[in-house]
């Protein structure tokens, strides 16, 4: 798969999810395979403002790359501001968030309500494009609702402003994350476009991500959802079913987390993603409640190392 200058090795990417995709799982899921991963959605207006815990997002090394960073907000001229800004990190690509469903994004013009207002969609892509010195690529939905499919223009109209690709997860925003991905609307963006298609929505194992593209013709697979607690997702073999088996790549979440993360973080994000990694493992009930009041990293990993 070939975005701008760069041809990916996998065309199985990570999605940006916010409070997930941060720098420590971007490295891992790399590890694990992922050609691709993206960071979570970078306010725009905090980037221009340098608020802290907006730069704080914008951690990244080399060994991550190719790594895409994905902004989102409503105002042109600030979003291009923001794609400046970020032409200066080691980063491929600069993402535009207008997908995400949230209620506390979409009330303030952001994410999935700007394909309900084209005109400034456009003006946001042109913007992007214009200030980012990098590839620039667009993730949005299949429309508002059901009643209001428009992915097909939406697309033609991300392409017409300069988006290098265009990621299309085939859900309404009336559906959130919920219902069925409908599939179809990925072909019939791909069949709307010249430009490449990343497809997105219920791929929970490989097989579900070779399935997609070999049914709509797109040129890679996007994993939000379905990598959490399930790096393994990126490989073929797919996730091992003891724990013993999970836990090297356990720990190593589990490293990265202590390395590049505030220490004020690390043991919040340590109980929220490891939790993940017990679905489908007897007695992962009773041990995600145990973990979830631990007062301590250590403590996690005797826990863990006990229940192998």
């Amino acid at each position: 798969m070939r975005i701008g200058p760069l041809t990916l090795q996998n065309p199985f990417i990570l999605a940006p999810l916010a409070g997930y995709t941060d720098l420590p799982f971007r490295i891992l899921c790399r590890e694990m395979g992922a050609g691709l991963c993206f960071s979570e959605m970078i306010s725009s207006h905090g980037l221009t403002y340098g608020q802290k815990k907006t730069l704080e997002m914008l951690a990244t090394i080399a060994d991550e790359r190719p790594v895409a960073f994905q902004l989102f907000g409503s105002d042109p001229e600030i979003m291009g501001r923001a794609a400046a800004f970020l032409t200066d990190y080691p980063i491929d690509f600069i993402d535009i968030n207008m997908g995400c469903p949230v209620k506390k994004v979409v009330r303030k013009g952001s994410g999935a309500a700007l394909m309900k207002d084209i005109q400034t969609a456009e003006a946001i892509i042109r913007s992007v494009v214009a200030n980012a010195g990098l590839p620039v690529t667009v993730k949005f939905r299949s429309g508002w609702t059901h009643e209001s499919i428009n992915a097909e223009s939406f697309a033609r109209m991300a392409e017409n402003a300069g988006a290098s690709a265009v990621t299309i997860h085939s859900r309404t925003w009336s559906q959130g994350f919920g219902g069925t991905a409908d599939w179809s609307i990925i072909r019939r963006v791909k069949e709307a476009v010249a430009i490449p298609v990343i497809g997105n929505g219920d791929i929970l194992e490989y097989r579900d991500g070779l399935r997609m593209m070999e049914e709509t013709g797109c040129e890679g697979v996007m994993i939000g959802r379905g990598a959490l607690g399930n790096p393994w997702v990126f490989r073929k073999s797919g996730r091992p079913e003891t724990l013993a088996q999970r836990m090297g790549v356990i720990n190593r979440h589990i490293e990265l987390i202590e390395r590049y993360l505030p220490q004020r973080q690390a043991l919040f994000k340590v109980k929220n993603n490891i939790i993940r990694y017990l679905t489908g493992l007897p007695g992962a009930s009773g041990l995600r409640r145990t973990i979830s009041v631990s007062p301590s990293i250590a403590e996690i990993r005797n826990l863990l190392d006990q229940a192998e």
